[in-house]
């Protein structure tokens, strides 16, 4: 039977289109549901209230933490560097300046002994007027709680936990972010780096149906179109070692469900955060996020506050990152 015969050409048209998203789909975001969950044994675990203690911290302030507020950012500049001190005897400001301002990243290092780092980082600005509870104080967070859990711990290679300022509008894409400032510092003096992980928004999970969306709607039909996943997004290409290496083991973990994203530039979202900066500079890197906007309709809005947050599955996640690091060869 020939199907030419049977039907139209527009139909055809419209299927070919569709089948040719759909394997565009399978093949830039290879989904990790084939993975088998392996349960790793893990000798610290993220505590939620410790997790709660840090989000309100960082999201009650008197001013909000952008740009403008200058003081502010400071303040919680030196709330995450005495936080990082109480875990590390290596907790400093990197410092630099904008418009006659200075602004600060905070750094904290584990495994010192390590001559090849990793590099965690998350920002700590918002942008705006708001709280930034999701974008990106649970990021943040997760650094902070890593702090805790990586002191003592034997390592196979240097952990820097690096918090960010300036990742937000109007300073994004531009050679004030704080990770710009922190990469090209690498680049410049020739510092061996492994691998580079960004956390951008890990707190917000949904189970209801169409509550996923996608930046090429056929990933729906991969993926299903619930928010109860996380995401770890890469190059296209080239991603390197660590990336594979990061990836498996945080699957690996069993702790949450987990896809990859190995996505070309051109598609929307996926170097929306601190990791850019790093590809810019030849260093492997990859995103950890619960989609942003394609998911957390209070990105960049007063809504993003902490009780739309899931922290429980949070702290999954930052268990993920941590196994994950103990675990790298």
């Amino acid at each position: 039977m020939n199907l030419k015969n049977i039907i139209k050409p527009a139909n055809r048209k419209i299927l070919l289109f569709a089948g040719f998203f759909f394997f565009v789909g399978v093949f830039l975001f290879g989904s990790g549901r084939k993975k088998k969950n392996i349960s790793q044994t893990s000798p610290a675990a993220a505590d939620i209230h410790v997790i709660q203690k840090h989000l309100e911290a960082l999201t009650q302030t008197p001013q909000f933490r952008n740009h403008k507020n200058v003081e502010q950012l400071n303040a919680v500049a030196d709330y995450i560097r005495q936080t990082f001190a109480v875990y590390s005897d290596d907790a400093v400001f990197q410092e630099y300046k904008v418009d006659g301002n200075i602004y600060k990243n905070v750094i904290c290092s584990f495994g010192t002994e390590n001559k090849k780092r990793i590099i965690i980082g998350a920002h700590y600005d918002v942008c705006g007027d708001q709280q930034g509870a999701d974008d990106n104080a649970t990021g943040v967070t997760a650094l902070l709680e890593l702090a805790r859990m990586l002191k003592g711990q034997k390592l196979n290679y240097r952990i820097d936990l690096v918090a960010y300022t300036l990742e937000e509008p109007p300073h994004f894409r531009t050679e004030n972010m704080g990770s710009y400032i922190h990469a090209k510092y690498l680049k410049d003096h020739n510092i061996e780096v492994y691998g580079m992980a960004g956390i951008e928004m890990i707190g917000y999970f949904r189970d209801e149906k169409g509550s996923q969306d996608f930046p090429i709607g056929t990933l729906s039909w991969i993926y299903g179109n619930k928010g109860d996943f996380i995401t770890l997004v890469k190059r296209f290409s080239g991603a390197g070692p660590f990336v594979r290496d990061f990836i498996d083991q945080f699957k690996n973990s069993g702790q949450i469900k987990a896809e990859t994203f190995p996505a070309p530039k051109f598609v929307k979202g996926v170097d929306f955060s601190d990791h850019l900066n790093y590809w810019k500079f030849d260093f492997p890197a990859l995103m950890i996020t619960d989609t942003s906007f394609f998911r957390n309709k209070n990105y960049h809005e007063v809504t993003d506050t902490l009780e739309t947050l899931d922290l429980k599955r949070m702290s999954k996640v930052i268990n993920s990152i941590f196994m994950s690091l103990i675990h790298l060869k």
